[in-house]
């Protein structure tokens, strides 16, 4: 279906690129992969603090359904520029071959995927989850990610009674006890289950990256049509961004204001924490502390490629060229520590 949705668009694609190219120098529309929470709140301070401006850009930030509806959005040219999973995005290329998308600059430098579950249900570490119920919502970055991560812990998933959930109930059903654990974003689960009511002593938290898993997580992506004719504010776009992750982490509460001020009925105290965590886990690592933020390890991503090869059928070899460039950042990254 994704196909034939790139196919029908790819018509009008030329139309919608030569439109955004003549209004790139002030208009630039960004499609997030989630709604607005914590983790989001750098880009609005991006506006909030003149970054966007001072580049020439007025900047439209649309809230999405996930990666799978991010990475279509700027496939098709609706978007010049998303926010999504890089493996999400890898896949879509490898089903869409020559499809206009590729991702520019590495944000989240430790993939979010975990598995989040509660001490007194039995769950602390990997070695516990046979014999449990685990709650996946089917679409959920986090459970695609599972076979990997079992086999890097050599956990026998036959073993685990996994339990289809939707998003909205996933959280709710480990509070309530019909769940063991679930899979989700690491920041998002752990806050929500804080949210209703589950302490937070009781709560752990298996971040993937920490056992094996050698993914890279969330990226800022562009099409690539748009990029070939608009690099200059596709460079201008990315060190706006930048500038605004090191505000973010500068002043967590700034940031978090920023978000409320587009979504209301936030809670300004659980999105800061919730961007905190983002922060400590997946944005400032070690590796982006020394190197920059925006770039990849070639190395790791190349064994991330081949990892996703152990659970992944890919229809031609993969080849990293298409997936990343590093080509609208600057040499040796974005400094935001």
């Amino acid at each position: 279906m994704i196909q034939t949705t790139f196919r029908s668009l790819a018509v009008g694609l030329a139309a919608t690129i030569m439109s955004a190219g003549a209004h790139a120098d002030t208009n630039l529309q960004f499609a997030l992969d989630w709604k607005f929470e914590g983790p989001s709140a750098p880009y609005f301070l991006a506006i909030d603090n003149g970054h966007f401006s001072a580049a020439g850009l007025e900047v439209e930030i649309s809230p999405g359904k996930g990666s799978l509806d991010a990475i279509p959005k700027v496939a098709t040219g609706a978007f010049p520029v998303g926010f999504a999973d890089i493996n999400s995005l890898i896949k879509f290329l490898d089903q869409n071959p020559g499809a206009p998308v590729t991702a520019v600059m590495m944000v989240y430098d430790k993939p979010p995927f975990a598995v989040v579950g509660r001490k007194s249900l039995g769950i602390s570490g990997p070695g516990d989850l046979e014999g449990s119920v685990l709650g996946a919502p089917p679409p959920d970055g986090a459970w695609a990610q599972f076979p990997s991560f079992a086999k890097a812990n050599n956990i026998d998933v036959g073993k685990i009674k996994v339990e289809p959930v939707g998003f909205p109930t996933r959280e709710p059903m480990l509070a309530e006890g019909k769940v063991d654990s679930i899979t989700g974003f690491s920041f998002s689960s752990y806050l929500n289950l804080v949210r209703l009511g589950v302490p937070e002593s009781d709560i752990s938290t298996i971040l993937m990256a920490d056992y094996g898993l050698k993914l890279y997580g969330n990226a800022v992506i562009v099409n690539t049509d748009y990029a070939a004719a608009n690099g200059d504010t596709v460079k201008a776009f990315l060190g706006a961004v930048a500038a605004g992750w090191k505000d973010a982490i500068a002043n967590p509460t700034a940031a978090a204001e920023a978000l409320v001020k587009r979504n209301p009925a936030a809670d300004a105290a659980l999105e800061e924490r919730r961007l905190e965590l983002a922060i400590e886990a997946n944005v400032l690592t070690d590796y982006v502390k020394s190197n920059g933020m925006g770039g990849i390890d070639k190395a790791r991503f190349a064994a991330a490629l081949e990892q996703m090869s152990e659970t992944y059928d890919y229809k031609a070899a993969p080849n990293a060229a298409l997936y990343f460039t590093d080509a609208y950042l600057p040499a040796g990254g974005f400094k935001v520590n």
